[in-house]
C-alpha cells in the first residue's frame, strides 16, 4: 500500500509498505479521508518528541472496515467508522482518577499513519473510541472527531454563562472549532483575534460576534472597548506561542479564566504578573488531549449536527498531493485539507 512518512523536518515521502493484518480485537481500516492538522504541521516544520523520524504520518481520519480481527463485536467488513488515534489503559493511577488523557499509554501507543491507504486500529481504540459513521455525515466531517474531542475537553473545564464574553486567540482550525463549540453551548458574545484575513472572515461566518486583526489592531485595547473595560470572562489561547500566552493573561477579566490550549515547544517559559494573578483572581488552566467521555460527546455533536464542521475543510486532494497541502498550510492558505487515498 502507499503510505506517507515524515522523514525529517520539512520532508515527507511516499513509501510502499505492507497492508497491516489485524490481531484479536483489531480493525484494518481503508482510509477514506485523512485530515491535515496543526500538530502535523508543527511536526512537519520542526519535528515532534512523540514522532521519532522517519515515522508514519497523519492521525485524523475516517474510513471503511477492510478487515475485522477476531473477537471484534459489532463491526464487520464494509462498515463506515469514525475514530481517534489513542485510548487509555483504563487501570492506571490517572485512569482511576478519571484523568485518562494523562494515562502514559495514551501517547506512547498512539496510532500514526493516516496519510495512507490503510491503517490498523488497536484493540483499546476499537473498544473505547470507535463509532459507526452514519450515512448523513461525510467522511471529511467524521474525521474531525479527534480534534473536536480535544476542544470538548478544554470547554468541559469551564462553567461559561451564556452572557459571558469569550475571547478566542487564534483563528486556525482549533480556534474555529472553539467558535462552533461556544455556539453549541448557547454563547453569543464571541470575539476572535488572528492574523489571517480569510480565517477571520470564516470566523464570522461560523458565529463570531466580533473579530480582531491582530496584525493591525491592539487586541487588549479592542477587547476592553468591547467589554466596557472589564476584559473577557474566558480566554482561549489557541496559538501555542509564549508571548500570546502572556497576552491572554493580560486581557482576561478579573475573576476570569485563561484556557492555555495551544501547546508551546518544550522548555519555553512565560512571565506572569503575580499581583494580577493573585489579586484579580485569575485562573490559568492547561488542558491537553481528551478522555473517552470527550470523544463520545464529540461524536454526539457531529452525528446530531449540533456543530457544522464542513466549512473547515478547504479542499479535498488525492494522497499524492499531500506535500502540496502542507506547502499551502505553511503559506497560510486554507484551514484543513482532506486527503483522499
Amino acid at each position: 500500500m502507499k503510505s506517507f512518512f515524515l522523514v525529517e523536518p520539512g520532508k515527507i515521502e511516499m513509501r510502499e509498505t505492507a497492508i497491516p493484518e489485524p490481531e484479536n480485537g483489531e480493525l484494518i481500516i481503508k482510509v477514506e479521508r485523512a485530515l491535515t492538522c496543526g500538530t502535523d504541521l508543527k511536526a512537519f516544520r520542526r519535528g515532534h518528541p512523540k514522532m521519532p523520524m522517519p515515522t508514519p504520518f497523519g492521525h485524523e481520519f475516517s474510513g471503511t472496515i477492510a478487515d475485522a480481527g477476531k473477537s471484534v463485536n459489532g463491526y464487520r467488513e464494509g462498515d463506515a467508522i469514525m475514530t481517534v488515534h489513542t485510548a487509555p489503559c483504563g487501570d492506571c493511577h490517572y485512569c482511576n482518577r478519571r484523568l485518562e488523557n494523562l494515562c502514559p499509554i495514551t501517547m506512547d501507543a498512539m496510532l500514526l499513519g493516516a496519510y495512507a491507504e490503510y491503517i490498523k486500529i488497536s484493540k483499546r481504540v476499537v473498544a473505547l473510541n470507535t463509532f459507526h459513521k452514519p450515512d448523513h455525515l461525510t467522511f471529511e466531517e467524521a474525521a474531525i472527531l479527534e480534534p473536536l474531542a480535544c476542544v470538548v475537553h478544554g470547554m468541559a473545564a469551564l462553567k461559561i454563562h451564556i452572557n459571558d464574553t469569550v475571547l478566542i486567540i487564534g483563528a486556525g482550525a482549533i480556534g474555529l472549532m472553539h467558535i462552533l463549540m461556544a455556539k453549541a453551548e448557547g454563547i453569543e458574545n464571541i470575539i476572535v483575534s488572528g492574523k489571517h484575513r480569510e480565517r477571520l472572515q470564516l470566523a464570522k461566518q461560523l458565529g463570531a460576534h466580533h473579530t480582531i486583526d491582530a496584525s493591525h489592531a491592539d487586541v487588549q485595547q479592542t477587547v476592553l472597548e468591547r467589554t466596557n473595560g472589564f476584559g473577557a470572562a474566558h480566554v482561549f489561547e489557541c496559538t501555542g506561542r509564549p508571548a500570546v500566552w502572556e497576552q491572554a493573561i493580560e486581557v482576561v477579566a478579573k475573576g476570569g479564566n485563561v484556557m492555555l490550549f495551544g501547546g508551546c515547544p518544550a522548555g519555553d517559559r512565560i512571565s506572569v504578573d503575580t499581583e494580577r494573578l493573585h489579586y484579580d483572581q485569575i485562573s490559568l488552566i492547561g488542558r491537553f488531549h481528551f478522555t473517552p467521555r470527550d470523544v463520545a460527546k464529540a461524536h454526539k455533536l457531529l452525528t446530531e449536527k449540533k456543530v457544522d464542521v464542513s466549512k473547515l475543510i478547504s479542499a479535498t486532494l488525492p494522497l499524492e498531493r499531500l506535500p502540496e497541502a502542507f506547502q499551502r498550510l505553511q503559506s497560510g492558505d486554507g484551514v484543513k485539507y482532506a486527503i483522499q487515498p
